[in-house]
């Protein structure tokens, strides 16, 4: 990375609100900056009932008419920020780079829903999907879960879950530059949390903000559904892909929980970016990191074709 982009990043990477007291202006920013458009896809939203509660999901199609999977993905943002709003330029984007139909959760967002809603709203979203194969012509092999940033940490905590009460299982999981742990301060076990925790935009300190704001009950922070590789067993386990980027604080996390899937036996494949940041899939002048990313998707999902 040049001096003049880390000199920039640097200066942005400053504190310039509490996001503790401002995450509700921090969404609206979010919404402006990264309006729907929707009439530029093809897409088809539609509500999954959880008794009385609903949870919105949008799906989106390739360009091409056929598409033999499904990602069911999961957005970051902390558990704080973001929706299916925010991220339909990512997922749109992401269909036609996958040729997949992409199946984005708009699950409950902290703090007005602390832990574990977020994470039971991704559960029951993707249980349902798995119910349904036959309306897609597809099997539950064809079922991959993936998001990014808290988004990879609830496609990691799904697949646990999925394995703990055994009602469905995914094949494959991809997992993009996730928060696998709940400790991001300088007690942190990762040497990355320190070295990349105050220049590169995502900062320690706003890690830490987002885990206060998700985290009701402290005790919550050493359970498996919060920080997953706090997991005692990580066996059978999805195949995994885990993409990280250099310069990013939670780099160190998502390379050893996926030596720890190792550990427990199952098959893992780990990527770091070279130069990138964290968040990178959203900028639209990181188009080489973007490329890399897809590479290492396409690769992954083509592996036993």
């Amino acid at each position: 990375m040049n001096n003049i982009r880390k000199k920039l990043l640097k200066i942005i990477s400053k504190p310039h609100i509490n996001l503790k007291k401002n995450y509700k202006a921090y969404r609206k920013l979010l919404e402006i900056i990264n309006p729907p458009l929707k009439p530029l896809y093809k897409t088809f939203d539609h509500k999954i009932m959880v008794g009385q509660r609903e949870i919105p999901v949008r799906a989106f199609f390739p360009k091409k008419e056929s598409y033999s999977q499904i990602l069911v993905f999961f957005h970051g943002g902390g558990w704080v920020t973001g929706n299916i709003d925010t991220y339909t330029g990512i997922c749109a984007n992401m269909a036609n780079e996958t040729n997949s139909l992409v199946i984005s959760i708009d699950y409950r967002l902290a703090p007005e829903n602390p832990f574990p809603a977020g994470v039971e709203d991704c559960y029951y979203a993707t249980k349902e999907i798995f119910s349904y194969l036959d309306l897609f012509n597809l099997k539950s092999n064809d079922i991959i879960l993936i998001g990014d940033s808290a988004g990879g940490n609830l496609a990691a905590v799904v697949s646990l879950m999925a394995r703990d009460r055994g009602e469905f299982f995914p094949k494959k999981q991809i997992l993009i530059y996730p928060a696998t742990n709940s400790d991001h301060s300088e007690n942190s076990p990762y040497s990355s949390i320190v070295e990349n925790g105050k220049d590169y935009f995502l900062t320690s300190k706003r890690i830490q903000d987002y885990m206060d704001l998700y985290i009701a009950d402290e005790k919550d922070r050493l359970s498996p559904y919060v920080a997953p590789i706090l997991a005692k067993d990580l066996s059978n386990q999805p195949k995994t892909l885990i993409v990280t980027c250099e310069f990013d604080p939670l780099r160190d996390e998502g390379e050893a929980y996926g030596q720890k899937l190792k550990d427990f036996g199952n098959s893992v494949k780990v990527h770091r970016i070279s130069n990138a940041i964290h968040g990178f899939i959203a900028n639209p002048l990181a188009n080489e990191h973007i490329n890399q990313l897809y590479k290492y998707i396409n690769d992954f999902l083509n592996e036993d074709k």
